[in-house]
């Protein structure tokens, strides 16, 4: 690899809205599709959830970086996080190795298991033996951390989330990116767990479905708002927020409303938008 990008570590968002995919102009600045970012380490490929974006990251991955090394990371298994899984090309290459990882959910064994339901008749017509690629599952315990090279770490925290989730932290050449979706606040009690993945992050997403307002209508449904992710970022001591998971009745001008006043706060909290590349 060019020493010039051994280093290189770059967070870009494939996918942006939680619960379905949107589609129309009202949507065409923020994006439509469903959760999934990708986060080069060098030459490792590090993808979070695997929504509808993915199946355009794939082709991306198959004509410009062959080479790279993928590691596919789940927070949990609900159909907006793993809709894209059996449209991702690199799966179908007879040369990839792919390693998928996801914590432990309530209603199956183990990862392996989570990806043979979720392409199982009557809900989709082939299962996973289509795949070419030769495919590591991985169940991930709580609250572990490991290397998948000598210089790139992951942590994880367990999320409140109905069925479980987990949340990550990738620390690469001296700098570092977490991901916080789905989890449920409780108001006035910050997530400990949270706060300590993300303690000194230089950015991280979060999940910013909801305004505080609107907690009392959604308890229980498993999400946070952009108020609480700023709490959690200077508790943190956090570099900044990147608003994720928008829900589809949220539109371009809704979500802009939001990051002005996110930026009152913190002139780098911004909404996290389809295509947008970080470099840290």
């Amino acid at each position: 690899m060019n020493n010039k990008l051994k280093d290189q570590f770059e967070i870009t968002f494939w996918g942006t809205r939680g619960t379905l995919p949107v589609s129309g102009a009202p949507f065409s600045q923020t994006g439509g599709n469903t959760n999934c970012i990708e986060i080069t380490c060098g030459d490792h490929t590090i993808i979070i959830d695997a929504g509808t974006g993915i199946r355009e990251l794939g082709s991306k991955l198959v004509s410009t970086t062959p080479e790279q090394k993928i590691h596919l990371l789940l927070t949990h298994a609900h159909y907006d996080h793993v809709e894209g899984i059996p449209f991702f090309a690199p799966l179908f290459m007879e040369n990839k190795v792919i390693d998928i990882r996801c914590g432990k959910l309530e209603g199956v064994k183990d990862t392996k298991q989570l990806i043979n339901d979720l392409m199982k008749r009557p809900f989709f017509p082939v299962g996973p033996e289509v795949f070419s690629a030769t495919i590591d599952y991985v169940t991930l315990e709580k609250n572990c951390s490991f290397n998948i090279s000598d210089n790139i770490k992951i942590s994880t925290t367990p999320l409140n989330h109905p069925g479980g989730a987990t949340g990550y932290r990738i620390d690469f050449a001296g700098k570092s990116f977490a991901c916080i979706t789905d989890t449920e606040h409780t108001a006035g009690k910050p997530d400990q767990n949270i706060i300590e993945l993300i303690k000194d992050v230089d950015v991280f997403a979060y999940d910013c479905s909801l305004l505080d307002k609107e907690m009392g209508d959604f308890q229980g449904y498993g999400h946070s708002t952009f108020e609480e992710g700023m709490r959690l970022a200077e508790l943190a001591n956090a570099g900044y927020l990147l608003a994720t998971h928008h829900m589809p009745f949220r539109n371009d001008h809704d979500l802009q409303q939001i990051e002005k006043e996110m930026k009152v706060k913190n002139p780098k909290h911004a909404i996290a938008r389809e295509k947008d590349c970080i470099k840290l």
